[in-house]
């Protein structure tokens, strides 16, 4: 299960996401202020959860220690863990572009722009995908990445109805696949063991235990052996990357060509 994004303060949290502009305190209250700034405390607070490369691993003290400070001064700008979650959930999205526009391109090549650049900033941050979907932090720069999303589907041609459920559709794929292929990088260095040669270490051993397996399961074997099927093959410290990220433009194919489909069918 994800965690849940804003369960702090609204107020507090709203105010640091659209208030103030000069990364100064977005509340007032006792404590050091030179060198510390919202600014500067979101920055430390992103730099944290990289390297921890979990949500689990933000805390206060994490940050105040990265900025080589008090926990107790973090809170003369933002009240608690809670807020700062919201604030940095939203300001690592600043680094997607707020427009795709594919010269020459139409709209589906604006739309693939759009999933491929939002798949890779998900892989530059793992634990932007431990952070729930179903309440928005209402912040601008996650916005921003709607707005692009939308701008990108105008050409399509969709009506509201169908528009809800493309946009919808379109981030929960983007984000499942980058979550498979960010976990298949954390399988791998935590267990010390690549994917090809775990796959190799079962298959043979399913081959023994299993030997009529092809013929109870015909339609997953036939499935895995598919021509697009790379697990195996190859390096196999990437075999499996390249399966997902080859899943990953197909599956995103057939998805607009559903939504095109969409366009042209009843109810536009």
């Amino acid at each position: 299960m994800g965690i849940i994004a804003g369960q702090g303060d609204p107020t507090a949290s709203m105010t640091l996401l659209w208030g103030r502009t000069d990364g100064r305190a977005a509340r007032k209250g006792p404590g050091p202020k030179q060198g510390l700034s919202v600014d500067a405390i979101v920055a430390a607070a992103i730099a944290v959860a990289d390297e921890a490369a979990s949500v689990e691993g933000l805390s206060m003290r994490a940050v105040a220690e990265r900025l080589g400070c008090s926990s107790m001064a973090l809170y003369t700008y933002v009240p608690g863990k809670a807020e700062l979650l919201d604030v940095v959930y939203d300001r690592v999205h600043a680094e997607l572009p707020t427009r795709q526009e594919v010269i020459g391109g139409g709209w589906r090549d604006e739309v693939t722009a759009w999933a491929s650049e939002l798949k890779a900033f998900y892989l530059r941050h793992p634990w932007v995908l431990q952070i729930s979907f179903a309440r928005p932090v209402l912040g601008p720069h996650e916005q921003g990445v709607l707005e692009s999303l939308l701008r990108a589907l105008s050409g399509a041609g969709l009506s509201a109805g169908p528009l809800r459920a493309a946009v919808n559709s379109l981030f929960h794929f983007v984000q499942g696949s980058a979550r498979a292929m960010a976990e298949t990088r954390r399988a791998a260095a935590v267990t010390g063991v690549a994917d090809g040669d775990w796959w190799q270490t079962r298959v043979a051993l399913l081959n023994d235990l299993a030997p009529d397996f092809a013929d109870r399961f015909p339609l997953s074997t036939r499935l895995a052996s598919s021509p697009g099927s790379s697990a195996g093959d190859g390096d196999p410290a990437d075999a499996w990357e390249r399966e997902v990220e080859g899943v990953f433009t197909a599956g995103l194919a057939i998805l607009l060509d559903g939504i095109e489909a969409a366009a042209d069918g009843p109810g536009r």
